[in-house]
C-alpha cells in the first residue's frame, strides 16, 4: 500500500499569535491562583508505621500489610512486617487511609481510618490484634481488587485483569471501553482525546508496527493475557518523543514474585455470528536469587465485517454513482507468548532476560460488488471482485536488562541507580491477495473476460536498540535523571503485483516495487525534579537526531533526511491541601511517518479504489499544554491545548471513476480538550466511575487546491459500574458514547455500546467463572462522510460486535499481592511504524 508519486506539501508552520495567547492565559491563570504559596515550608513525605500482634500478645511475624484508601479500599501500597511484627510504609501522600493486616493462619484485620496531613512526618497506627482463623488449613490469600478505571496523577489505568466485561475478548475490545480512546476500525486508527498519533507499547516496549498493524495486533491479542492498559497523554522527557497524542502502554500478565511456584490457567469460548475459543497458561517460579516467569495464550476467532459505501462524481448528464457493497468473513489463529528470568547477581545488582512474541495466521475472503448508476439512477454495470487473502505475522522481541544500585549519597538522599537495556526485534509480515474481477452488465451478463491478479507484498523489519537510564538523588526531595538511547531500523518491502495472461502470471511494473528503508535515531535526555512543602517541579530536555534513507530500488528514487530536534517538558504540581491539588505541564512531541506509508507503491483495494504511498512525508510536531485539578485523589479535571503542524493525515481524492487513497501532511491542527472523571458510591454494593472528554478539533490546511478547515466539537463519555451481589456473585456494566468526530477530511458519525458481565468465584476463590456480552444492543455501526473537492463519499460499516463469552480461570500455587516489576526496554518509538501490504 505505497506510492511512487511526489506530493507538494506545506512548510512547517510556527504557532500563531492565537496559540501563544491561549498558552499564556492558561499558564498565567494557574500561576496566579497559586503564586502566594510558592515558597511555603519544606514538604516531608509521611511515614506510616505500626505493629501487629496475636491475641496472646506475641508479634505477628512477617505479616502482609496493605495501605488502602479509606473511601473505596483501593490498594495504594503493600509492605511486609518484620519478625517483631513491626511495619513501616514510607512516602505516603496526604489523604485518608486504613491499614489491612493478615498472616498465614490468621484472619484479616483492619485499622480505623486515619488521615495523613500535609507536612506530617510520622503517623503511628494503633497496634492491630489479628485473630486466628480456625477454618484456614493452608495459607490465607490476600487480594485487593482495583477498579476497572483508575485515575492517577500522570496517567489513566484500565485494570483489565479483574474486569468481568473484558474476559475472553481482545485487547482492542478493552481499548474501545477506555476513557478518551476512539478506535476507528474502518481506517485502522486509534485516537486519544481527539488526537491520532498514539505510541502503542507492550510492557514498555514498542511493537514495531504501523497504525494498521497495531490494530491487527490488538485485534488478535487475547485480553486474558493483559494485566492493565496505561493511557499517558503527556509523557516526560524520559520517554521517547514519539506519540503526538501520547502513549498507550499494554502491560501483560507476569504474576507473583513469591518463593515457590504459582500460576493460572484459563479456557474460554464465545459466539456472536461465528464461534471463538481461547486458552492460556501463566507460570511463575522464584527460588533464591532466581525469578522465572512465562505465559502462553492461544486464540481462535471467526468474525465478519461489511461495508455499504456510495460515491458520487461528475456533473449533469455525466453524474455517476458507485455503490460498493462489501462482505468480509475472516478467521485468525493467534499464538502469543512471553518468557523471562531475573537473577540477583548481588545485593545491589540484578540482571534479566525477557522474550515475547506472536505468531498469527489470518485468512479472509473479501466479496466486493461495485454497482454503477447513471444520472437517472439506472444500473449500468456491476463489477465484482473476490479477494481470497492470507496474512501471516511473526513477531519476536528480546530484551536484556541490567540494574545496579550504588551507595546512597547521604542520610537524606536515596540510592543512585543505573539501568542498561539492549533490545532486538524482528517482525515478518507475509500477506498474499488473490483477486478475481468480473465485469457484468445491468442484467448480470459478462461483458469481458475476468481479470485475475495476485499481490504478494512481504515485509521484514529488524530493530536493534540500546539505552541507559541513571538516577542521581540530590537530596530527599530532589533528584536528577539522565539517559541515552540509540536505535537502528532496517525495513525491506518487496511488493510483487502480477496479472494472469494466457495462463501465466506476468509482473505489472507499475505496481511492483522493492523498497528499502534505514533509520537511525540517537537520543539523550536530562530530567530534574524538586519537591517543596506544597510545590513540586519537574523539568526535562530531550534531544533526538534522526537519519533516514528511503530507497525505492525499482523506481530509482532515494529520499535522504537528516535532522535534529529538541523536546522540552515541564511539569508543576501545587498541593493546596490534602483534598485539593493543581498541576500544569508542557511538552513538545514528534510523530514520524510509519515505514509502510513511506513505501512508494500502489495497492489495489478494488476495481475503483487504490492506495498510493508517499515517500516524501515529513514528521509532524505537537506542542501540548495542560492544566489539571484533583479532588481527594479521585475526582479529576483537566484542560489541554495542543497545536500540531505538518499533520500526517489520510486523504481521499476522486479522479474520474477511480478513488485514490494516500497519506499527506496538512498544515496544522488545533485541539482543545476538557476532561472530567469522578467516582460515585451509590450504595454499599454499587460503585461507579464516569469519565467525560469534550474536545474541539480545528484543521487549517489546503488540499487539492481547496481549503480544508473542518472544525468539530466532539465528546467521549464512558461509564463503568461494579456490583457486589449475594452468594459470591459480582457484576459489571460498562458503556461508552462517542459523538460525531472529524479526522482530516473525514467526518465520522456517532457510535457507542453497552456491555455487561457477571462473575462467580469457586473453590475458596481459587477459580473464577465469567460470563459477559459485548455491545448488548448492537449499536456499534461506524460510518461517516467525505465531502471535499471532487470527493463525495458516504459509508456505513458493520462487524460482529455483539458477542457472548464464557471463561473459566483456575489459580494454583503460592499466590500473593507482590507483583513482578515491569521493565521498559530501549525500543520505545519504532514499533508502531512497521506495516505490511495485504488486506487482513
Amino acid at each position: 500500500m505505497n506510492s511512487k508519486q511526489r506530493l507538494l506539501m506545506s512548510d512547517l508552520l510556527t504557532p500563531s499569535l492565537f496559540d501563544t495567547l491561549v498558552v499564556s492565559i492558561i499558564l498565567m491563570g494557574l500561576f496566579g491562583l497559586t503564586a502566594t504559596a510558592a515558597f511555603a515550608q519544606h514538604l516531608a513525605r509521611t511515614t506510616v508505621s505500626g505493629d501487629a500482634k496475636t491475641p496472646a500478645g506475641k508479634p505477628l511475624e512477617f505479616a502482609t500489610i496493605l495501605l488502602l484508601k479509606a473511601g473505596d479500599s483501593t490498594l495504594v501500597k503493600g509492605a511486609a512486617g518484620d519478625a517483631d511484627g513491626h511495619y513501616s510504609i514510607d512516602n505516603v501522600m496526604p489523604g485518608t487511609y486504613r491499614i489491612s493486616v493478615t498472616g498465614v493462619g490468621y484472619q484479616k484485620a483492619f485499622s480505623a481510618p486515619f488521615t495523613v496531613e500535609t507536612g506530617q512526618a510520622q503517623v503511628a497506627v494503633p497496634t492491630l490484634v489479628v485473630q486466628e482463623d480456625s477454618r484456614t488449613l493452608g495459607e490465607v490469600k490476600v487480594t485487593a481488587k482495583k477498579p476497572f478505571i483508575e485515575q492517577l496523577a500522570d496517567k489513566t489505568v484500565v485494570n483489565v485483569e479483574n474486569s468481568i466485561v473484558s474476559a475472553g475478548g481482545t485487547a482492542l475490545d478493552v481499548l474501545e471501553k477506555a476513557p478518551g480512546v476512539l478506535v476507528d476500525t474502518q481506517n485502522d486508527r486509534i485516537s486519544l482525546k481527539g488526537r491520532t498519533g498514539t505510541l502503542v507499547m507492550i510492557d514498555g516496549k514498542p511493537t514495531y508496527l504501523s497504525a494498521q498493524e497495531v490494530v491487527n495486533l490488538l485485534r488478535n491479542t487475547p485480553s486474558n493475557g493483559i494485566q492493565s492498559i496505561e493511557l499517558i497523554s503527556n509523557p516526560s522527557a524520559k520517554y521517547d518523543a514519539a506519540g503526538n497524542a501520547g502513549i498507550i502502554n499494554i502491560r501483560l500478565k507476569r504474576g507473583t514474585r513469591n518463593e515457590g511456584t504459582s500460576g493460572s490457567a484459563t479456557v474460554g469460548s464465545g459466539y456472536g455470528r461465528f464461534p471463538k475459543a481461547s486458552a492460556g497458561l501463566t507460570l511463575n517460579h522464584r527460588a533464591g536469587g532466581w525469578s522465572l516467569f512465562g505465559n502462553y495464550n492461544y486464540d481462535y476467532n471467526e468474525r465478519f465485517g461489511s461495508v455499504d459505501a456510495r460515491r458520487i462524481f461528475g456533473k449533469g448528464d455525466s453524474l455517476t454513482t458507485v455503490r460498493n457493497l462489501g462482505y468480509r468473513p475472516s478467521s485468525s489463529r493467534n499464538h502469543t507468548f512471553k518468557a523471562g528470568a531475573d537473577y540477583a547477581l548481588g545485593k545491589r545488582t540484578s540482571a534479566g532476560l525477557m522474550l515475547n512474541g506472536m505468531v498469527s495466521d489470518n485468512q479472509a475472503r473479501i466479496d466486493n460488488s461495485n454497482l454503477l448508476y447513471n444520472a437517472g439512477g439506472e444500473l449500468q454495470q456491476n463489477v465484482t471482485m473476490v479477494n481470497a487473502s492470507t496474512r501471516g505475522l511473526q513477531r519476536i522481541a528480546a530484551n536484556v536488562n541490567v540494574k545496579h544500585t550504588f551507595d546512597t549519597l547521604g542520610r537524606n538522599a536515596g540510592p543512585r541507580e543505573l539501568t542498561v537495556d539492549a533490545d532486538y526485534s524482528y517482525v515478518s509480515i507475509d500477506p498474499q491477495d488473490n483477486m478475481r474481477t468480473r465485469f457484468l452488465n445491468a442484467v448480470g451478463e459478462e461483458v469481458r473476460q475476468p481479470l485475475v491478479q495476485r499481490n504478494t507484498p512481504p515485509s521484514q523489519v529488524t530493530i536493534r536498540a540500546g539505552k541507559f537510564d541513571y538516577v542521581h538523588p540530590l537530596s530527599k526531595s530532589a533528584k536528577l535523571e539522565a539517559g541515552g538511547k540509540i536505535s537502528y531500523v532496517t525495513s525491506d518491502n518487496d511488493a510483487r503485483f502480477e496479472t494472469l495472461v494466457d495462463g501465466n502470471y506476468v509482473i505489472d511494473p507499475q505496481r511492483t516495487n522493492h523498497f528499502l528503508y534505514d533509520e537511525t535515531i540517537s537520543a539523550a535526555y536530562l530530567n530534574g525534579s524538586k519537591d517543596w512543602q506544597k510545590w513540586s517541579l519537574q523539568g526535562g530536555l530531550r534531544m533526538e537526531h534522526t537519519r533516514s534513507l528511503g530507497n525505492s530500488v525499482t523506481l530509482n528514487k532515494v529520499v535522504d533526511r537528516n535532522y535534529v530536534n529538541l523536546f522540552p517538558s515541564v511539569f508543576m504540581t501545587y498541593t493546596a491541601s490534602k483534598n485539593h491539588q493543581w498541576r500544569t505541564s508542557y511538552s513538545r512531541r514528534i510523530d514520524r511517518p510509519n515505514y509502510q506509508d513511506l513505501n512508494p507503491f500502489v495497492y489495489v483495494m478494488d476495481t475503483y479504489t487504490y492506495y498510493q504511498g508517499n515517500p516524501f512525508l515529513r514528521p509532524q510536531y505537537t506542542d501540548a499544554f495542560q492544566v489539571g485539578y484533583t479532588y481527594k485523589g479521585q475526582t479529576t479535571a483537566s484542560l489541554s491545548y495542543n497545536h500540531t503542524t505538518d499533520v500526517i493525515t489520510g486523504v481521499n481524492e476522486q479522479m474520474e471513476q477511480i478513488m485514490r487513497v494516500t497519506t499527506v501532511n496538512l498544515a496544522s491542527l488545533k485541539n482543545i480538550n476538557l476532561n472530567v472523571g469522578f467516582p460515585l458510591t451509590i450504595t454499599k454494593w454499587w460503585n461507579t466511575r464516569q469519565t467525560v472528554d469534550v474536545f474541539y478539533n480545528a484543521y487549517d490546511a489546503e488540499y487539492a487546491g481547496e481549503r480544508l478547515d473542518y472544525r468539530q466539537v466532539s465528546a467521549n463519555v464512558t461509564s463503568n459500574h461494579s456490583f457486589v451481589l449475594p452468594h459470591g456473585f459480582t457484576a459489571e456494566l460498562s458503556g461508552f458514547y462517542n459523538s460525531p468526530f472529524v479526522y482530516g477530511m473525514l467526518r465520522l458519525r456517532a457510535l457507542g455500546q453497552v456491555s455487561v458481565g457477571v462473575q462467580k468465584t469457586l473453590w475458596n476463590k481459587t477459580a473464577t467463572v465469567r460470563l459477559n456480552v459485548s455491545d448488548l444492543f448492537q449499536t456499534m455501526r461506524p460510518g461517516g462522510v467525505i465531502n471535499h473537492g471532487t470527493t463525495n463519499v458516504t459509508f456505513t460499516n458493520r462487524f460482529e460486535s455483539r458477542v457472548a463469552r464464557l471463561t473459566f480461570t483456575y489459580n494454583f500455587g503460592n499466590r500473593n499481592i507482590k507483583g513482578g516489576g515491569q521493565r521498559r526496554s530501549s525500543a520505545e518509538e519504532e514499533q508502531r511504524r512497521i506495516g505490511g501490504g495485504g488486506s487482513n
